[in-house]
């Protein structure tokens, strides 16, 4: 009886619906001076960035811009799919203590442009960041 018992739940695990696939930018990124490390993953249906390693020298600009604690901040806020590879939101830049719109865009595997700017697209800056 409990061989029939385990084939009816084997049966039915192999129906189940699949899991929905990660992001592709989920995951540990650094940016370039590798001073900070941000884990992205989902937060509610959409995509986030929190801060989860960061130098002396980073946290110290964070406190000098309002942010006392930058470590588990989430820097990368409301991103959503906004064509193949990119995804809009905004980001926080900690040492300004301001939010900016912004976009991700998928490089490769282990790259994504990181861009924010000031008002309407203009005064843009991106940053390159790698999967660690």
């Amino acid at each position: 009886m409990s061989l029939a018992v385990m084939a009816l739940a084997l049966a039915a695990a192999s129906n189940a619906p699949a899991p929905a696939p990660a992001s592709p930018v989920d995951g540990i990124w650094h940016n370039p001076k590798n001073s900070v490390a941000v884990k992205t993953g989902a937060c509610g249906d959409k995509l986030c960035g929190w801060v989860v390693r960061a130098d002396d020298e980073a946290q110290a600009d964070a406190r000098d811009g309002g942010t006392p604690r930058l470590i588990g901040t989430a820097l990368l806020r409301e991103y959503r799919p906004s064509g193949r590879r990119k995804w809009s939101g905004q980001i926080f830049v900690p040492d300004m203590g301001r939010t900016f719109g912004s976009t991700l865009t998928l490089v490769d595997a282990n790259t994504i442009d990181v861009k924010g700017c000031l008002i309407g697209g203009f005064l843009c800056k991106t940053q390159t960041w790698h999967r660690g």
